[in-house]
């Protein structure tokens, strides 16, 4: 995966976004931006955009597929210990091979 880009806004909202970073891997992109909502809190959007082809009569046309997670920081150490165990599994098996 590289990192695609970064931006930043500034004011506006209910999703304010205040951070955000952009990582491209192959024909996927996820976005991490750090948001603010009404009630001043931060949250984390996560959000999967892949390229999909859709066939519109004789020729194909592309349209983005996106998925979103939006993740609270009275999760995060939760979220984090389960993504730690899942990927170390993973590593683990590729590693048995």
């Amino acid at each position: 995966m590289e990192e695609f880009g970064k931006k930043t806004y500034a004011e506006g909202g209910d999703k304010e976004i205040l951070h955000s970073k952009a990582i491209k891997a192959g024909k996927r992109i996820y976005y991490l931006d750090v948001k603010r909502n009404l009630k001043d809190d931060l949250f984390l959007a996560i959000t999967e955009s892949k390229k999909v082809q859709v066939k519109d009569g004789e020729e194909p046309v592309f349209e983005f597929e996106k998925h979103k997670i939006f993740l609270y920081k009275e999760d995060f150490d939760k979220f984090m210990g389960g993504m730690e165990e899942m990927i170390g599994y993973i590593k683990d098996r590729l590693a048995e091979r």
